[in-house]
């Protein structure tokens, strides 16, 4: 058992890794390391919830239900997620990083039940979505993407301010 738990836990954090090295590429507030640590903890928390309490399964008066303490990881990476959305000058930011999170999570969830080819799926899939969706954003619609983008706006806005208070 202590092998297929270690093979999860390993499984959840390379998959996890995987779409924080994406994330990282794009210069994203979470990256490599916090991907890895959330889809690690979220299968380490799934192996817990499932196999962690067998020495006090069948004693009279407990009773137990494993999926309480996975339950709980939704709600921890659901205040994790919050912290990453920032409302800044009429404009939402980091919702796709808190999903990302979120989903990582899930993964990680996943691998600590053992579905792997399920876990590999998923991130695949998240990879396609972050992947896919940012070259159609910037070869397909790169045009009309380009007259609302207001990070190069609000980066000029930062250099103007930066400069002007060094020439006071």
């Amino acid at each position: 058992m202590t092998t297929e738990f270690i093979l999860s836990i390993f499984v959840a954090a390379m998959l996890g890794g995987a779409i924080g090295l994406e994330r990282e590429y794009r210069s994203k507030e979470a990256g490599f390391r916090t991907h890895f640590l959330v889809g690690l903890g979220s299968a380490l928390f799934m192996i817990l919830s499932a196999h962690g309490f067998d020495s006090v399964v069948g004693t009279p008066g407990v009773r137990l239900d494993p999926s309480r303490v996975a339950s709980q990881v939704v709600s921890g990476i659901g205040f994790i997620g919050a912290g990453t959305i920032i409302f800044q000058k009429h404009m939402v930011k980091g919702l796709t990083t808190a999903a990302g999170l979120w989903v990582t999570s899930a993964i990680g969830m996943t691998a600590g039940a053992g579905m792997f080819a399920l876990a590999a799926a998923a991130t695949v899939m998240v990879l396609i979505c972050l992947e896919g969706m940012d070259f159609i954003h910037h070869k397909v619609f790169g045009h009309i993407h380009a007259e609302y983008d207001t990070d190069d706006a609000e980066e000029k806005e930062e250099q103007t301010m930066i400069d002007d208070n060094s020439q006071k």
